[in-house]
């Protein structure tokens, strides 16, 4: 399958079981569909013919809204069982954030367990064998409504900030290992775009540009969205409209994350409320 049908049917799945509604229920952001040495952010633009390999390490990263309130999660997906530890460490590490996450506890804690449980593992690949490192510049991150990342940031591994959880927050615990250098960089064609969630009036010259931003505020608002959905709403010849968003600082571009070609990386992420009297993983299923 290629990686365009991949993301079609899960949003078109997504769109019908959340019976999207405007910005009152639907998609949160494009569904990420990273392979290999790609980390996170990258989703197929229109004619990109990559097909899907019995070799690829990909992570589905996908999310869902109801008035703002956002799910954020992703799971790891591979054909070889060679990648199985790969995949291990990171869903551990994940689940250790998730454990260790809590009321007053500070973020640069969960850190520390994230990454001294991530990498206590090695995978053997092709007769080579490569510690698992955590990807340090990539971390989970609070989440309020309409605002996927909402300021605080949970680290991957030691060395993050002394600030606390507090009651009745929403936390997105994600975690990435690599078989690579562990440190990720843009790179490829961007696919996802968001509007700055404090944005002001800016004033605009170029009428293709504020007929785009009408657009983006109508259907997105501040949530991510990305060029195949622009085209799905029938909006054609738009990119120099969507440079000039981005250059006036109303929208930013998320480019693909990537670490070194070769290596292969993985990502598992829940997302959890802390209630007053518990520890609520809205994310979880049967499946991941």
């Amino acid at each position: 399958m290629t990686m365009i049908r991949i993301c079609e049917e899960l949003e078109a799945t997504a769109r019908r079981l959340i019976k999207e509604d405007g910005l009152k229920a639907g998609l949160a952001f494009p569904t990420g569909c990273s392979l290999n040495h790609c980390a996170a952010h990258y989703t197929p633009n229109a004619g990109d013919t990559t097909v899907l390999q019995v070799t690829d390490v990909c992570k589905i990263d996908f999310g869902t809204h109801i008035n703002g309130r956002i799910i954020d999660c992703a799971f790891t997906m591979t054909f070889d069982p060679k990648y199985d530890k790969l995949l291990e460490a990171v869903r551990e590490a994940t689940n250790t954030g998730i454990r260790e996450a809590g009321i007053d506890v500070r973020l640069c804690d969960i850190g520390e367990a994230i990454q001294e449980v991530m990498e206590s593992y090695e995978v053997e690949l092709n007769g080579k064998t490569y510690k698992v490192k955590a990807i340090r510049n990539l971390n989970g991150h609070s989440i309020s409504p309409y605002r996927i990342h909402a300021g605080k940031t949970v680290p991957i591994v030691k060395g993050g900030e002394s600030i606390v959880m507090e009651e009745n927050e929403f936390y997105a615990i994600e975690t990435f290992g690599s078989t690579g250098k562990g440190y990720v960089h843009d790179d490829m064609e961007v696919s996802h775009y968001m509007k700055n969630f404090d944005v002001g009036h800016i004033p605009l010259r170029l009428a293709r540009s504020k007929q785009l931003l009408n657009v983006i505020n109508q259907h997105f608002g501040t949530l991510a969205f990305c060029r195949r959905w622009l085209d799905r709403l029938d909006q054609t010849k738009y990119l120099m409209a969507l440079k000039d968003l981005c250059d006036k600082g109303i929208v930013s571009p998320y480019p693909p994350l990537c670490d070194i070609k070769g290596c292969y990386t993985a990502q598992f992420e829940h997302t959890i409320l802390l209630r007053p009297t518990c520890k609520e993983v809205i994310s979880r299923g049967d499946d991941y």
